[in-house]
């Protein structure tokens, strides 16, 4: 196994990066391009004695680290930011050939998005001071203390941006952390990791483990000396991750996946909401927080479903090199296969597809832009998270029936209400999930909670939420009065 990959041109470490150093493994797997099945390289395979090495890294690294003021961390932080701009194109190139995501995106949304997951919480942690309350009895100093070594799990479909979101605040809290990649699409973790060496993070604070979830991803959750556990994923991995903390008491920050409504009232703007709805194809449907179950009101949804049929005609499938795609491959043949075997049921068992339904002629891990309608509340297709281009349809007489339907799956992660404003606003109160668009869609703030209910998740992140997990909360109570200690007292 060679030292470095040429991806498009950009050299790429395959080795672990652990303790500041490069680290290969004499066990690998290999990594091929969603885009044309090419391969990418062979990655290293973290073994027992790898994942000892990266807790052991890490452990060491946090008593330097976590005694840096908030301000000290900055200056690394910030350093750390900047050279994921020097890298930009680096960036999107990679993580366009690795896990298919859109070059345009990358370039407007996910590179400076994922600078400011790193600036942003460095920034917050300035004012994550010591919070007095005070009491007629005493004053209470509650603090955020640094928990320890952090375990980050991330997920394929936008490796990049949601591996720094968890990345950012656990180091500028004062953890060390260690990066578990997607086997699917490892390589943006190994650029990152380069960034954290060029901005002189001390040897341990940021390590990157790669392999496979069932080997390197249970050996590492396993280990008693993690003190947090952040994973975005699937809901079986969850349960198997929550199985394994639960063992040595480790928390866990679950961001999981979603069955999300997008809601269309009888007074919505149809061509608003139509344009709105073809946008749950992007990242070729490869998105947690999409509205995938279409659920419009009986007397507009004809011409709704006609509108959104002119919108989700023009959309271009291809190549996500290419600028002008704007729905490009899914990321592996396994989920092409999941993704097929759902459409493929449904339509046995007497679905419709009022349009896509087959795969795209572009390449053999393309799936065409697909509408399901004529399913049932029960049906497996509405129950369960497809990940891909694959959305359903349903009718509704009122707005009661809109909540139930709704509210009618186990997950609850986003949603989508178009309608008139106020309308919208209230039946939007009403539908179980951990946030819901009105009006809108992807309208996203680092200051507010991100995270799902039911099997959608567990805790929230963004701004002070993720603060509240990767640090323990500590009241240090002063007395305002000589205390005298009495059995009386509680």
């Amino acid at each position: 196994m060679t030292q470095r990959l040429d991806v498009a041109g950009i050299p790429v470490s395959p080795a672990h990066y652990i303790g500041g150093k490069r680290i290969l493994s004499p066990e690998t797997f290999e990594v091929y391009s969603p885009i044309d099945q090419r391969l990418l390289g062979q990655i290293s395979e973290g073994l027992d004695d790898h994942v000892d090495q990266a807790v052991t890294a890490a452990a060491a690294a946090f008593p330097g680290w976590s005694a840096l003021s908030a301000a000290e961390r900055k200056v690394f932080l910030d350093r750390f930011a900047e050279e994921i701009g020097k890298r930009a194109d680096q960036f999107c190139l990679l993580e366009s050939n690795d896990a298919g995501v859109l070059l345009s995106r990358m370039r407007h949304g996910i590179v400076p998005r994922s600078m400011l997951n790193i600036t942003y919480f460095a920034e917050q942690a300035l004012s994550l001071q010591s919070r007095p309350i005070d009491t007629p009895q005493a004053h209470h100093i509650v603090r955020h203390d640094p928990a320890g070594v952090a375990a980050i799990i991330t997920p394929w479909n936008t490796p990049l941006m949601l591996g720094t979101w968890k990345v950012g605040p656990a180091l500028a809290a004062g953890n060390t952390v260690i990066v578990k990649p997607p086997e699917w699409a490892p390589l943006t973790m190994s650029l990152l990791a380069d960034c954290a060496d060029a901005a002189g993070m001390p040897p341990g604070v940021f390590n990157v483990l790669q392999g496979g979830g069932a080997t390197t991803g249970a050996r590492l959750v396993s280990d008693p000396r993690l003190a947090r556990i952040s994973f975005t994923g699937s809901v079986p991995t969850a349960k198997l991750i929550a199985q394994a903390a639960s063992a040595n008491l480790v928390p866990v920050s679950l961001e999981l996946g979603g069955k999300s409504p997008f809601i269309v009232l009888e007074d919505a703007d149809i061509d608003s909401a139509a344009a709105t709805g073809a946008l749950m194809y992007r990242n070729a449907g490869q998105v947690c927080l999409a509205g995938t179950r279409f659920l419009v009101h009986a007397k507009i949804i004809e011409r709704f479903t006609e509108a959104m049929r002119g919108y989700v005609e023009n959309l271009r499938v291809g190549d996500p090199r290419d600028e002008q795609t704007e729905v490009g491959p899914i990321i592996h043949p396994r989920q092409v296969e999941r993704v097929k075997g759902f459409v493929d049921r449904a339509l046995a068992g007497g679905a419709r597809a009022l349009w896509g339904g087959t795969a795209h002629p572009f390449g053999a891990q393309y799936y065409s832009p697909t509408m399901i309608t004529d399913v049932g509340q029960d049906d497996e297709i509405i129950q369960n998270e497809v990940f891909g281009p694959v959305l359903t349809l349903q009718s509704f007489h009122s707005d009661d029936e809109a909540i139930e339907l709704a509210n009618g799956t186990d997950y609850g992660l986003g949603g989508v209400c178009y309608g008139e404003q106020m309308h919208a606003t209230e039946i939007s109160k009403r539908v179980r999930t951990g946030f819901i668009w009105v009006n809108s869609f992807g309208i996203r703030d680092l200051a507010a909670p991100f995270g799902g209910i039911k099997r959608s998740g567990v805790s929230r992140e963004g701004g002070d939420w993720s603060f509240e997990f990767f640090c323990d909360i500590k009241d240090v109570v002063v007395p305002k009065k000589p205390f005298k200690a009495s059995f009386s007292q509680r």
